[in-house]
């Protein structure tokens, strides 16, 4: 059914569930709770402890006072209990001060600090005390949001769109709950129906069958995708392009300024005899951020336009593709290398996009670099002879069908950063040979990483600055984009306001996140690439970003929130040159359970050896608190938390 079919859904709100890439019921059952709140009952002040999200039940006791430092407007006020006194304190909320009156009783829910010897709440949510009553004890869905579309939207139209398709009849294959798994196959793993999973996955009845309906669904991911993958074929294809060795890359391999790992080295011989084999190349390079992928898949394109073929290189982002060309651009003048490259991405349009079109159809360039623009219609290759992708393996499957539409079979090397175990990577990778970098390139100092609570975050603070007129610049990644998803956690909106009033006026403060269009994320990537930004406050996106070498301090708000797997994904993005650099995991929520699992990262920088153990610390009810790996493949699986549902999927599918 339509989304404009749902209860209080007309053409504008279906508009803002376009933006989220929704347009019927069956899209939005799918759209997964990114995680889930719970609210906990009521507390007395007395009782409250620093660093943990609690509720209080409260009267006003003073009325607002509003002042301001610099750019940031600061309004606050005392409540009291009974059993104590404590501060409310809301950022740039200036319209707040008539809805806050003296002598009102209700509940303020928030995360605890601590100013002096007193509490206090920063941006809390207020509450009727009726209305918290209904939420004590409850988790709470919420949902990715865009502009002018709230979570709690999000989760009414959800309701409301289940119960239409239960009426409609979820037994009859057009439904979008109609399970299309095996019976044989649900009942001996003992799983939920479809139609249940999607129920709990949306609206929990408790934590067991929370857990269950996202065992359900995160089994069925794994299934149809390694279903998908065996359909693709394992069979060995014969090379269409068959390559001789060339002078030009041992050239180059003298030529550099620094020498090749032996891990380097052993991936780039294993990929040059597969390119002079007889069998088609369809390799999977994994390596952390930093290893020296790059240079291996440039010796790889270099092979192959030297034998006269053409090569493609294909990034996640604009930004990235732009700083790819302008590598492979400096070494072939620097290097007197055959490489004729271009470059094209969606911003490009109008007379330079046909006039790269036709060059890249008449063999004129031998290289071209881009994103996904490189396979979608209308770009025709001469003689395509490789492609590699960098960062995001989802191209991989992506990139192979549209090529194959096309009859075109070139050699094909996915870069991966995300570090899968081996045995994981050749079930979830089935179709592609896996080569590992282990080692980093000589002259990396160690990253030095610290664990630490909020009472650090003053020194935090001096370490940034310290580190900003040192010359270098920071990253700061907090777990969401604005104050609108989950209480007590830092968020990029205002946690960027806050640190202008806070840092020095020099210091240059940028922000970034995924709500952002595309073009306005790559302006500020490339602002922050080129030197013009000192700090940028951003999510995960920057995950896949750009080499940023004078990056030299990765600062990560509510930590405990992350995978172990992710937090070394992000750590990746310094360390990149010969500087000392520094990586400060912040607990806001600190426990003995969630010391353990940052500490992994303190004690090491192998990110195999991390993802392993973050498989062995995963348990069912992290699914509560800690965000998922952030691989692309999946929106609610992951590899590292459900290893053995992918074991059990590969199995189920085997015996199909």
């Amino acid at each position: 059914m339509n989304i404009t079919s749902i209860k209080g859904i007309g053409e504008k709100t279906a508009a803002l569930f376009d933006k989220l890439n929704i347009a019927d019921t069956g899209d939005l059952l799918k759209f997964f709770p990114m995680e889930y709140d719970l609210f906990g009952e009521i507390v007395t002040i007395d009782k409250l402890k620093e660093g943990e999200t609690a509720a209080v039940k409260v009267y006003i006791t003073s009325n607002p006072l509003v002042r301001r430092i610099r750019s940031l407007s600061i309004l606050s006020f005392n409540v009291s209990d009974g059993h104590g006194e404590m501060n409310i304190v809301y950022f740039n909320a200036p319209y707040l001060r008539n809805s806050i009156k003296q002598g009102e009783e209700c509940v303020f829910r928030g995360r605890v600090t601590k100013r002096g010897n007193r509490f206090s709440f920063n941006n809390p949510r207020k509450y009727k005390i009726e209305d918290y009553m209904k939420l004590a004890g409850t988790r709470q869905p919420i949902y990715h949001t865009t502009k002018g579309l709230s979570s709690s939207a999000i989760q009414k139209a959800v309701r409301n769109a289940y119960e239409a398709e239960i009426m409609g009849g979820a037994e009859y294959p057009s439904s979008p709950l109609y399970d299309t798994l095996p019976s044989d196959i649900i009942e001996k793993r003992g799983l939920m129906t479809y139609s249940e999973a999607i129920r709990n996955i949306h609206m929990p009845g408790d934590d067991e069958m929370l857990i269950r309906a996202r065992t359900r669904l995160a089994y069925q991911e794994f299934y149809e995708y390694i279903l998908n993958m065996s359909r693709l074929g394992t069979h060995k294809e014969k090379n269409p392009h068959p390559m001789i060795e060339v002078s030009d890359t041992v050239r180059l391999i003298e030529k550099l300024p620094y020498k090749l790992t032996p891990d380097q080295l052993e991936v780039w011989n294993t990929i040059k005899n597969d390119l002079t084999s007889d069998i088609r190349m369809m390799r999977l390079v994994q390596g952390d951020v930093g290893s020296g992928k790059t240079i291996v898949a440039i010796l790889a394109l270099l092979m192959c336009v030297s034998n006269g073929f053409q090569g493609a290189l294909m990034a996640p982002t604009e930004v990235l593709a732009m700083q790819h060309f302008e590598t492979v651009s400096g070494m072939t003048k620097e290097y007197g290398l055959p490489f004729n490259p271009v470059l094209l991405t969606g911003q490009i349009k109008g007379k330079a996009r046909n006039e790269i079109l036709e060059s890249v159809r008449t063999g004129e360039v031998n290289l071209i670099i881009g994103t996904h623009a490189l396979f979608q219609s209308g770009v025709d290759y001469k003689d395509l002879g490789l492609v590699v992708t960098d960062e995001q393996h989802r191209f991989g499957v992506l990139q192979r069908e549209a090529f194959a539409e096309k009859g075109i079979k070139p050699a094909v090397l996915i870069m991966s950063a995300t570090p899968i175990p081996r045995t994981l990577a050749m079930i979830l990778y089935g179709d592609l040979e896996v080569s590992t970098i282990h080692t980093m390139p000589e002259g990396r100092m160690p990253i030095k990483n610290c664990v630490v609570d909020t009472s650090y975050r003053p020194t935090a603070y001096k370490f940034v600055t310290d580190q900003v007129n040192a010359g270098n610049q920071v990253y700061i990644i907090c777990p969401q984009v604005d104050s609108g998803e989950l209480v007590g956690v830092e968020n990029v909106t205002e946690y960027s306001e806050e640190l202008k009033a806070t840092l020095p006026a020099s210091i240059r403060i940028g922000m970034l996140h995924g709500q952002m269009a595309p073009a306005k994320r790559d302006q500020v990537m490339d602002e922050f690439a080129r030197g013009n930004i000192d700090v940028l406050v951003a999510t995960t996106v920057v995950e896949v970003g750009v080499n940023v070498p004078n990056a030299t301090l990765m600062y990560v708000e509510n930590a405990e929130r992350f995978g172990l797997a992710q937090l070394h994904q992000l750590r990746g993005r310094v360390g990149r040159s010969d500087k000392q650099s520094y990586c400060i995991f912040m607990m806001n929520e600190a426990s003995d359970r969630a010391k353990e699992r940052l500490e992994i990262l303190s004690n090491s920088n192998d990110g195999f050896e991390i993802a392993s153990e973050d498989m062995r610390l995963r348990g069912p009810g992290d699914i509560f608190g800690i965000r998922q790996s952030g691989d692309v493949i999946f929106s609610i699986g992951d590899i590292y938390q459900d290893s053995e549902l992918i074991l059990w999927a590969k199995e189920d599918v085997g015996q199909i």
